[in-house]
């Protein structure tokens, strides 16, 4: 098999299409490779996410379950949360979301990963982070548009879960997989 060299897209010209605190779109005209011109290629501008495993002396995950209105149903998921990275870093942002979803802190916290979501559309990235031996400790201070439910699950059930649909987000997924394997 013959492979071609790549090319990166030119862009011909950028604007915001939608600059809002909550949410921004930037519109590209772009010239591809092959010389054609796309006029008006979306791409969410989004901050970048810190999500978090968190596993109790007791060998269970912590989770939130709370609604997503994009799907319109309510999802079990890590604790996770969006942050700038020129003002906290990922690590910092892990542990403050912890404690703010979920009233569990971490004395400390192992980076699993970092990885693009959607690069096809998205510009943030996902830091995975993992901590052990998490504890109950406070109260929780959610957002205006949180409402959670702290679910603790056994490390064991947690493939049935995946496999059955019951854990079904990509980025808990993926940091499930991967933090799971590199503590066992």
């Amino acid at each position: 098999m013959i492979m071609a060299s790549l090319e990166k897209w030119n862009v011909l010209h950028s604007e915001m299409a939608l600059n809002h605190p909550w949410c921004k779109v930037r519109r590209d005209k772009i010239e591809l490779p092959s010389g054609e011109v796309v006029d008006d290629y979306f791409v969410y501008v989004r901050p970048d996410v810190a999500i978090i495993l968190p596993i109790t002396s007791n060998q269970e995950v912590v989770f939130v379950k709370q609604y997503r209105h994009a799907i319109s149903d309510f999802f079990i998921e890590l604790p996770a949360g969006g942050f700038n990275p020129e003002q906290e870093s990922g690590e910092f942002a892990a542990q403050r979301e912890l404690e703010e979803e979920t009233g569990y802190v971490a004395s400390s916290v192992k980076k699993i990963a970092t990885f693009y979501d959607k690069p096809s559309k998205d510009t943030n990235q996902l830091h995975l982070f993992v901590a052990e031996n998490v504890t109950k400790v406070g109260k929780r201070k959610l957002d205006i548009t949180e409402e959670i439910e702290v679910i603790l699950i056994p490390v064991d059930n947690i493939l049935e879960k995946i496999v059955k649909g019951e854990i079904c987000v990509a980025g808990t997924v993926t940091a499930l997989f991967l933090g799971l394997k590199l503590i066992k």
